[in-house]
């Protein structure tokens, strides 16, 4: 067969084609959408369980709204659609009540790919309906606590402008469920707040940590950074004092994930982890309540780009078990080695791309998980 005879059966055939669909047109009515891949979930960095229904777990993507499942990720179902904001920052269910969720959208970690939210939004019938709650030119929202307690009783760590300057950002306090804010923790229009966590002992005190991220559109990696800091508030987030010195690392600091281990409070006062990027960079462990501090680990594999990977989370039983959510080595289901940043396979489960996952006490293994899907677990530190 000549390639010119080919050409001609080829257009005859075209030609032929466009006819019958102009003399009979598709009906496509009884056509529905089906999802067929890619099934890579994207960068994930806002989870959350429910303590007493161990598969039923939350997630925001920082692309892609908020998801719910209730057979432990089997299936998962967006929840968050109708909403004009995809991007995710944070996530947190009020422990009093599992159907009270708040949303902080815009994720604050700063990649060269980052889009903005436009404030909080929250849940009080499990993420079937949502109201926003202002907060809107937050833009990028690090981290939501709720008190344990009062579901009315909410802060957020806002990181603000990832571009540029602005004034609402850094630590806010709601008391009446989102309906009004207080900016309780302010530094200035370039500094925000990224993280913040609740001593599970005693909710009243408080840790955040503040940070000066900025990017510029001619960069890509990493973004300028640094001014990091520790606050402590014992009032249940009203008034903060920050901590410094007494074992805390020189100079300037750049972005610091904190955790608070549940069942440590003693005499001394309660446990506390910070993940600091510094020079002398590293895992720092408190063992009373912040006044002092020690280096705790180094080791390379959870220091690897900490203004991007910087969170830490403990297991909910016992003081020596933790995880860290920075880098790992694991193995995929195809037994294939997985790369502490980029996966082979980042489609094993979707679980798996949370840097930070809050286990239900059925089930604490499952502690920590970063944003590329990789998994890191402290003993003893």
């Amino acid at each position: 067969m000549s390639l010119t005879f080919f050409r001609r059966t080829v257009f005859a055939l075209f030609c032929l084609s466009l006819s019958m669909a102009a003399q009979q047109p598709f009906d496509f009515g009884g056509l529905t959408w089906r999802m067929i891949g890619p099934f890579r979930g994207g960068r994930t960095i806002a989870v959350s369980g429910i303590t007493d229904q161990p598969n039923t777990y939350y997630f925001g993507g920082v692309g892609g709204g908020v998801w719910k499942t209730t057979n432990a990720g089997v299936t998962w179902k967006p929840i968050f659609d109708s909403q004009p904001a995809a991007s995710i920052g944070a996530l947190a269910i009020a422990p009093s009540d599992p159907k009270i969720i708040y949303v902080g959208t815009g994720e604050a970690d700063p990649r060269s790919n980052v889009t903005y939210g436009n404030g909080m939004y929250k849940s009080i019938d499990g993420g079937q309906t949502w109201s926003h709650l202002g907060l809107t030119d937050t833009r990028q929202i690090g981290r939501i606590v709720v008190d344990p307690r009062n579901a009315n009783v909410v802060l957020v760590a806002a990181l603000g402008h990832i571009f540029g300057p602005n004034n609402e950002r850094g630590v806010f306090r709601s008391t009446d469920g989102g309906a009004n804010w207080q900016k309780v923790l302010y530094k200035d229009e370039n500094t925000g707040a990224v993280d913040i966590v609740l001593d599970p002992d005693n909710p009243d005190t408080m840790f955040v940590s503040l940070w000066h991220a900025h990017r510029t559109p001619w960069s890509a990696y990493p973004p300028v950074n640094g001014s990091g800091s520790i606050w402590k508030s014992t009032d249940n987030g009203k008034t903060w004092t920050q901590l410094t010195g007494n074992g805390l690392p020189d100079g300037d600091l750049g972005r610091i994930g904190l955790a608070v281990a549940p069942g440590t409070r003693g005499q001394r006062g309660q446990r506390v982890y910070a993940l600091i990027d510094a020079k002398k960079a590293g895992l720092y462990r408190s063992d009373d309540g912040g006044k002092t501090w020690i280096l705790a680990g180094t080791d390379r594999r959870i220091l690897g780009r900490l203004w991007y990977f910087c969170g830490y989370s403990r297991a909910p039983t016992g003081a020596s078990s933790g995880g860290s959510g920075i880098s790992a080595r694991l193995t995929s289901t195809r037994r294939t080695p997985m790369s502490s940043t980029h996966p082979t396979f980042p489609s094993i489960a979707l679980l798996m791309q949370a840097r930070r996952l809050k286990p239900s006490r059925a089930r604490p293994a499952a502690t920590t998980i970063t944003p590329c899907g990789s998994i890191r677990r402290i003993l003893g530190a």
